[in-house]
């Protein structure tokens, strides 16, 4: 409910006025915690998360024949506010590591509150890793890696250094705590500098800027306007849509996805289980289907940013479900929707894309095919089965594929029974 900045005093060239607002002795947040949603569930106890200004950037400019040879310093994002998260040493896997930054990542898009991409600079990775032998609870010496600009980069980094820790460990040489900086290309770590005293950053109160305190009314009012965290709405998604963990994870991966999809789905809040499970699942088919299918060929990242409205989709879903479109047509449908964003049942009507069922309407056709492929019938009455699937095609092709598949087999088998 209190929270203060403190003043770092710096000597390096990375902030312009000399020195760095941070908050040392009393952090914004303190005792958090981020589960991990892994086979063995694991959590990952947060010590602080303070903020402070970021710094300036600086780019090592190698030579043809390596080696820096000069930096270039990039002050656009020195002084610009910067959250920092530091965990309590809980994950001892790489496996841990990288669900925990793709969780907070998760939880920093969902509330909106940055991209969270790594690439780009907005989302940075530091490594604390130290070893302990087998049965033993006393940490070794610690060792700091950095310059990882990808989740994957911190995997490898990590793996490296938890091997090599152990080698100098069983060999009996000794881990010094210190920086290193680690090398994609090569995929080893290097040493940048020693940390064998701790830096005197000479912290004080910072004079400029008061004491923080923050309101039970501010923090109930932000309480109120958070949205559902992506661990909580994955779990959602499959007790009450009947969902699998995998269509749950790839519809919650982005929270635009998440509220599409329950956009699509509103309709069938009241349902019974069955009803709402069998739709949830033909909707998260399609979203994850063809709705990524157009959107990744046409570089759209939001499916709001679509033509295709809940609504409709919901439309065609439905009928899609009660056998009135067959596949294909329904994919023609979705594609016109998608380009141009007509109603489902205006692009049904115009292409004349409805299923042709029942007896009356496919007992003639059927009765033509039989005729027209004596071949095929005599083979199928000989005991050749898939002579049924070439007696299929020429019903498909004379109804212009909307023929009930099901339906269809089932009326040329009675009338090849019969005869």
């Amino acid at each position: 409910r209190v929270t203060k900045f403190d003043r770092k005093q710096y000597t390096y060239p990375d902030l312009m006025k000399g020195y760095q607002i941070t908050q040392m002795g009393e952090p914004i947040c303190f005792e958090g915690y981020v589960d991990l949603p892994l086979d063995e569930p694991v959590r990952v106890r947060i010590n602080r998360v303070h903020m402070e200004e970021d710094v300036a950037r600086l780019i090592h400019v190698e030579g043809p024949q390596g080696g820096t040879v000069h930096s270039l310093l990039d002050i656009n994002r020195a002084g610009t506010p910067l959250m920092e998260v530091v965990t309590e040493p809980d994950m001892h896997t790489s496996e841990q590591v990288e669900s925990y930054i793709n969780n907070l990542q998760h939880i920093i898009r969902y509330l909106g509150v940055g991209t969270a991409n790594m690439e780009e600079g907005s989302f940075r990775c530091d490594a604390n890793i130290s070893v302990r032998p087998k049965g033993s609870t006393e940490l070794t010496t610690k060792v700091e890696v950095k310059n990882m600009n990808r989740i994957r980069a911190v995997v490898r980094a990590v793996e490296y250094e938890i091997e090599r820790q152990i080698a100098c460990y069983e060999s009996g040489e000794r881990i010094i705590q210190e920086t290193r900086g680690w090398d994609d290309g090569t995929g080893i770590t290097n040493s940048q500098r020693s940390k064998e005293e701790a830096n005197d950053y000479r912290y004080f109160p910072e004079p400029d800027i008061p004491p923080l305190i923050i309101s039970e009314d501010w923090i109930e009012s932000t309480q109120a306007k958070m949205p559902e965290l992506p661990l909580a709405r994955k779990n959602r998604f499959i007790s009450e849509w009947g969902l699998s963990e995998y269509d749950a994870e790839l519809l919650t991966a982005l929270r635009s996805t998440a509220d599409y999809f329950e956009s699509v789905c509103e309709g069938l809040k009241a349902s019974a289980n069955d009803a709402k499970h069998s739709f949830a699942k033909a909707a998260a088919n399609w979203l994850t289907g063809e709705m990524a299918r157009l959107m990744n060929e046409n570089e759209i990242t939001n499916m709001s940013d679509t033509r295709v409205s809940p609504e409709a989709l919901a439309t065609l879903v439905e009928k899609f479900r009660k056998r009135e479109l067959n596949n294909n047509s329904a994919k023609q449908v979705f594609e016109v929707i998608f380009n141009k964003g007509t109603a489902p049942e205006v692009i049904i009507e115009e292409l004349g894309l409805g299923v042709v069922s029942g007896a009356d309407s496919l007992g003639p056709i059927v009765d033509e095919v039989i005729a027209n492929n004596k071949k095929a019938v005599a083979d199928y009455l000989g005991g050749k089965e898939v002579a049924l699937k070439s007696l299929m095609g020429q019903v498909m092709k004379a109804t212009r594929g909307q023929a009930d598949p099901v339906q269809a087999t089932e009326i040329i088998k009675e009338k090849l029974a019969a005869q």
